[in-house]
């Protein structure tokens, strides 16, 4: 069962790396587009540049998910639990973006365009809008595997840590030699155990 779980260790980093990587470039696209006629004498055509759906805290997100698998990959014990409850959080506040960031960003374009003098106003969601809310709700399945799974993946080794952060091997005091004497080992055997001929 625990080399079972361990092989889930690279199917589950690269499932959370491609939907983080997926709804940060989802993320910062145009969420809707629009249709809509002149009314009177305003023309459709002076409304440019910021009419465009964008909600930039999903983007944000996204990317903050995108760090913690790669934190995830070079962390070990509680340390990486937590990374992954953080994954699972935020891919949660990403599900919440994409709907409420959605439904205000819309309302707030639906007013700019009829200020500018629209009228017959349609506005609907891009295939980026759907492609992020895909993203966040795998995000929150893959986040929430890891979590469950991460005890038993595998780890780096200490001497992949930053150096200073193992303490260096402490040299023999004189004390340390007289209480091997009394111990009965030789202190000049350093590689040798006492029971080695």
């Amino acid at each position: 069962m625990a080399d079972t779980r361990r092989r889930t260790f690279g199917p589950v980093v690269l499932a959370g790396l491609a939907t983080a990587g997926l709804a940060a470039l989802a993320g910062n696209r145009a969420w809707a587009e629009w249709t809509g006629e002149p009314r009177g004498r305003g023309s459709l055509l002076t409304i440019t540049g910021g009419d465009q759906v964008t909600v930039p805290l999903a983007g944000a997100l996204a990317l903050v998910v995108l760090a913690c698998w790669g934190v995830l990959l070079v962390t070990r014990g509680k340390v990486r639990r937590a990374v992954a409850a953080l994954a699972l959080l935020v891919s949660v506040g990403m599900v919440a973006t994409s709907v409420f960031g959605y439904l205000s960003a819309t309302v707030d374009l639906r007013n700019d365009l009829e200020d500018a003098g629209a009228a017959d106003l349609t506005v609907e969601p891009t295939v980026w809008y759907y492609l992020f809310l895909v993203s966040a709700l795998l995000a929150i399945v893959v986040a929430g595997a890891a979590l469950v799974l991460a005890p038993a993946w595998p780890e780096m080794g200490s001497r992949y840590d930053a150096p200073g952060s193992t303490r260096p091997p402490r040299e023999a005091t004189s004390v340390d030699l007289w209480r091997a004497l009394d111990e009965g080992r030789d202190p000049t055997l350093t590689d040798r155990k006492p029971t080695d001929p």
